[in-house]
């Protein structure tokens, strides 16, 4: 019998080693307390030292909602087509905001806490799930600013608008999978730091944030079936069509299939990426 044979039936494991992957996740949920006190700890030093505080989760996304609304609504003219354009805008730039402070700050995950992974043993997972959940606890409230903005454009409340909480939900597994496959390539490859912010722009401005797919693709239908299967496009169509109403808005139900299974796909994907580089996390070599 070997001496790794005499330390695994002692209950002793090398320091910064990868556990099997099903024993891994067990880790992870076992530190799930912690991954909640960090995440809530850093919305509450993000925004401490502010004169207003915690307001600032809500005024951040009432704010950029108002510079959308003014710039792309008023400003640029860019609603052609588009019915209950303000709301419309606003409902997509607030759910990509999501969607790209995950990728471009959970990239950092790991690389901007290289102290804390390499003084303490902990499944490196927990960091970027408690990126992601810092920023679940600030995009909850800038939901109530959709519904507010299309309450404001004459939409009336309906047990419909209940479903952006599946919605959120699969949106934030999305974006959880997602984050992790950045913050393992950033360690791998420090660049990606720099390019990340450009493909977070380009995301941004090519996802129909400010258009919609549907009218400018109309006469085009293959395009269209094509953009159907995109994820963002999905996450976006589904929170305009729960909170807006009318012809334009109608609630597509194969949304919420293409939807869940990119978020599952992408979580499991990510979650196994994230797991096979464990024993590198911390690594100065």
């Amino acid at each position: 019998m070997t001496l790794a044979d005499e330390a695994s039936r002692a209950g002793l494991h090398k320091v910064g080693g990868r556990p099997p992957f099903g024993s891994y996740l067990r880790q992870v949920w076992e530190r799930r307390e912690f991954i909640y006190a960090l995440a809530r700890f850093r919305v509450e030093a993000e925004n401490g030292r502010n004169r207003l505080g915690m307001a600032w989760v809500i005024l951040k996304p009432l704010l950029n909602a108002g510079v959308y609304g003014l710039i792309f609504g008023l400003i640029l003219s860019t609603h052609k087509g588009v019915d209950d354009f303000v709301p419309f805008l606003v409902i997509g730039a607030l759910m990509i905001e999501y969607f790209s402070t995950c990728l471009t700050m959970g990239a950092k995950s790991i690389t901007s806490n290289a102290a804390l992974v390499q003084s303490l043993s902990f499944p490196r997972m927990a960091l970027p799930l408690a990126l992601v959940t810092q920023r679940l606890l600030m995009f909850i409230p800038t939901v109530g600013v959709m519904l507010l903005v299309a309450v404001a454009w004459g939409n009336r409340p309906t047990w419909e608008w209940l479903l952006i909480i599946p919605v959120t939900v699969t949106f934030t597994i999305f974006n959880t999978g997602v984050t992790l496959i950045t913050a393992r390539l950033t360690v791998h490859f420090r660049d990606m730091t720099q390019l990340l912010p450009f493909i977070s722009r380009f995301i941004f401005y090519s996802t129909g944030v400010f258009f919609s797919f549907e009218e400018r693709f109309r006469d085009h239908p293959t395009a269209l079936e094509i953009v159907a299967f995109q994820p963002l496009h999905e996450f976006l169509t589904l929170g305009r069509t729960i909170f807006l109403g009318g012809p334009q808005y109608e609630v597509e139900p194969k949304f919420f299939i293409y939807s869940t299974v990119w978020a599952i796909v992408v979580l499991a994907l990510g979650a196994r990426f994230f797991w096979a580089a464990e024993e590198r996390y911390g690594r100065t070599d």
